[in-house]
């Protein structure tokens, strides 16, 4: 079933359930999907891949707007965020831990024959690649960087 297709099911579940805040979320992943397929350009059904990164995107823009709220005492806002930001979540791959992030990012490194600093592109470029939805490009990037020192 894809990802698409998870998300009709939900939202009829949601709507007879009576599920408001779920309902929203779904709507919006379900937006995000629709827009990709009717881009120009676009061919009809969007790669698992893509949508992939339209739920990090999602969950990031989440995740930003809950930390602004918090930041200016929004808690109201803030946790209706927060609730999108876990039912988005749900349709995520796993995220590594910190143990299997570095692990990931020390392989990619000896792949990749990286020595230093000056290499950071190199491995950030075959990491995004290879970990892609499983953890996030910060904290990926944190990883190589300490990695690389």
């Amino acid at each position: 079933m894809s990802l698409k297709d998870q998300i009709n099911a939900d939202i009829k579940a949601a709507m007879l359930a009576k599920e408001k805040e779920k309902l929203t979320a779904l709507r919006a992943i379900k937006s995000m999907i629709l827009l990709a397929e009717t881009e120009k350009g676009a061919v009809e059904e969007i790669s698992e891949d893509a949508e992939m990164k339209l739920l990090m995107k999602a969950a990031k823009q989440r995740k930003d707007s809950a930390d602004l709220f918090r930041e200016q005492g929004r808690e109201d806002l803030a946790d209706k965020e927060q609730g999108e930001l876990d039912i988005i979540s749900n349709y995520l791959p796993k995220q590594l831990t910190e143990d299997e992030l570095k692990a990931e990012v020390q392989k990619i490194i000896d792949q990749v024959g990286a020595t230093g600093p000056q290499d950071m592109g190199k491995v950030m470029g075959a990491a995004t690649k290879a970990i892609g939805g499983k953890a996030d490009g910060k904290t990926i990037s944190a990883m190589v960087k300490s990695l690389l020192s």
